[in-house]
């Protein structure tokens, strides 16, 4: 893929992240926007791997890659379905920059909420990992300390919402759970 080609589909990526983070962008004490940047930072790094996606698949950083991405997808999917199936939507919480599937009026604790609070954000995690190790550069590196750190900035961030709208039963899910990964961090 030549360098014209990533950056018109960045340059497109770009606009539709601004529109869809253009009431958190507003907003910074609002956890979408960080998130914008962690959107960015992940594009940045599968742009930068798109031409070894699919070299050598059974080479060390390939197998590794692509664990961490069926990991991304399970929780992504995962964490979608228990936040539709569990959150019920509170048509009380007015925030502009929560996006409705966020608007939960419930304390979700079931399936992977029960032992990290962010299964959204360690999709989003598992997913940049995967791209870094597509093909391990130290542009790459950069870029995912970056992602990393943004998104640690994301989930903090969502913690002080979390705790302004649940209160003590959040604070007390925050001692019994992990941020992104279970029994580690």
């Amino acid at each position: 893929m030549n360098l014209l080609l990533k950056a018109g589909i960045f340059v497109l990526f770009t606009i539709f992240n601004l529109w869809f983070s253009r009431i958190s962008l507003k907003k910074l004490s609002s956890h979408g926007f960080y998130r914008f940047f962690v959107f960015e930072t992940i594009a940045i790094i599968i742009l930068l791997n798109a031409d070894v996606w699919f070299k050598n698949p059974f080479s060390w950083n390939q197998v590794i890659s692509w664990i961490f991405l069926f990991g991304s997808a399970f929780l992504a999917i995962h964490g979608f379905l228990l936040l539709h199936k569990s959150g019920h939507k509170d048509l009380q919480r007015t925030d502009k920059s929560l996006k409705d599937f966020e608007k939960t009026a419930k304390l979700i604790q079931t399936g992977a909420y029960r032992t990290i609070r962010h299964p959204l954000y360690s999709s989003l995690l598992f997913l940049a990992w995967g791209a870094f190790f597509k093909n391990i550069t130290l542009t790459g590196v950069a870029t995912m300390l970056v992602a990393s750190l943004f998104l640690f900035l994301t989930a903090k961030q969502e913690e002080v919402e979390n705790l302004d709208y649940f209160g003590d039963e959040y604070r007390e899910y925050m001692k019994h759970t992990r941020m992104f990964i279970p029994c580690i961090f």
